[in-house]
C-alpha cells in the first residue's frame, strides 16, 4: 500500500516536470533570447551581491572578503551615530519627495492635455520638443546650467540685471540646489514619461468619450471620469515604483552639480558613499550605507504595493 502511493507521488511530480521540459522544448528559441539578459543580470547585478558582505566585515584588501574580519552591525551604528546623518537623511528625503511632488504629475497632466488636442501637427511639433530633452546626457544638462547660470555670462544673469537686479550665484548658493536640481529633471524626463500616459490612453475605449458626449458632458468632466479612470492602473504602478525607489535618487547630477558652497544642502547619501567609499577608501562603511539605503527603497516598495493592493486593487504582484 505504501509503495503504490509513493509511486503515485512520484508520477505526479515527473508529470508537471516533463510537461515543463516539453514546453522548454517546443519554445526552445525564445529561452535562448532570454539566455543574454539572464547572464548580464546574473553577472551584473546578482553576483555583485557576493561582496555586500563586507558591510558586516572590517574589510581589507590585502586579506580578501573572506579574510577580513567580522564586525557585526559595527558600521551601521557608526553611520546611525555620525554627526552628519540627519543632515543626510533630511537632505535625501527633502530632495527625493519633491522631485516626486513635482516630477510625477507633470507627464500625466501633458498627457493628457496632448491626448485633448486636436491638432495634429501641432501635437508632434509639441512632443517632438518635450521629448528631445530626454536624450541629453547628465553631463551636458549640468554643462548647460553652468552656462546659462553663470554670473557673468549666463543669459538668466543678463535678463536680472537687464531689469535692474543683482547677479545671482545660482550654483554656488544652497538655497538654489534644490529648485535647479528638481526643475531641470521636469524639464529632461517629462516628456519621455509622457509617452507611457499617452499610450495608456490611446487605449481607452472611443464608446466610453460617445456617451460623454452625448450625455452633454464637457472636455473637464470627460477627463474626469474618463480619461483618468481608465489610466489609474499605469498611474498606481508608476506611482509603487517611484515611491519605492524614493531613496535612491540618482548620483550623477547631484554630484555634477556639488561644490563646497552648495554642500549643505547637495550632500545625500549617494554622493556621500561616493566620498566615504571612493574618496577615503572606507569601502565597509560605505558598503554598509548602500545597503541601509536599498534596504529601505525594499520596505517602501513593499509597503506601498500592499497599501495600494487594498485601496484600488492594482498591484506590482
Amino acid at each position: 500500500m505504501v509503495n503504490s502511493r509513493t509511486s503515485e507521488l512520484d508520477h505526479s511530480t515527473i508529470k508537471p516536470n516533463r510537461k515543463i521540459w516539453n514546453q522548454v522544448k517546443r519554445d526552445y528559441e525564445l529561452y535562448l533570447f532570454l539566455l543574454p539578459i539572464i547572464i548580464i543580470y546574473l553577472v551584473f547585478k546578482y553576483y555583485p551581491m557576493y561582496g555586500i558582505q563586507i558591510a558586516f566585515k572590517d574589510f581589507s584588501p590585502s586579506r580578501g572578503i573572506w579574510g577580513s574580519e567580522w564586525v557585526g552591525f559595527k558600521h551601521f551604528i557608526d553611520f546611525f551615530d555620525s554627526y552628519n546623518f540627519w543632515t543626510i537623511m533630511t537632505n535625501t528625503l527633502t530632495l527625493s519627495v519633491l522631485s516626486l511632488v513635482f516630477s510625477f504629475p507633470a507627464p500625466i497632466i501633458i498627457a493628457i492635455m496632448l491626448n485633448q488636442m486636436l491638432a495634429k501637427r501641432y501635437k508632434k511639433i509639441v512632443q517632438t520638443v518635450i521629448y528631445a530633452p530626454h536624450f541629453i546626457s547628465t553631463v551636458v544638462l549640468v554643462g548647460m546650467l553652468n552656462v546659462f547660470l553663470s554670473p557673468n555670462s549666463g543669459i538668466v544673469n543678463h535678463i536680472i540685471t537687464l531689469f535692474g537686479g543683482d547677479p545671482i550665484m545660482f550654483l554656488a548658493d544652497e538655497g538654489w540646489f534644490r529648485p535647479l536640481y528638481i526643475l531641470s529633471a521636469v524639464w529632461q524626463e517629462t516628456g519621455f514619461a509622457t509617452i507611457i500616459y499617452l499610450a495608456a490612453l490611446a487605449g481607452v475605449n472611443p464608446e466610453l468619450h460617445e456617451a460623454a458626449i452625448m450625455d452633454g458632458a464637457s472636455k473637464w468632466k470627460r477627463v474626469m471620469h474618463v480619461d483618468i479612470p481608465s489610466i489609474l492602473p499605469t498611474i498606481v504602478i508608476l506611482l509603487i515604483l517611484a515611491l519605492g525607489n524614493i531613496m535612491g535618487i540618482g548620483f550623477e547630477k547631484a554630484f555634477l552639480m556639488q561644490n563646497d558652497l552648495n554642500y549643505a544642502t547637495s550632500n545625500i547619501i549617494p554622493t556621500y558613499v561616493y566620498e566615504i567609499g571612493i574618496q577615503k577608501a572606507q569601502y565597509s562603511f560605505s558598503t554598509a550605507i548602500g545597503l541601509f539605503n536599498s534596504v529601505v527603497n525594499i520596505i517602501l516598495i513593499i509597503t506601498v504595493n500592499r497599501i495600494a493592493k487594498k485601496l484600488t486593487e492594482t498591484s506590482l504582484w
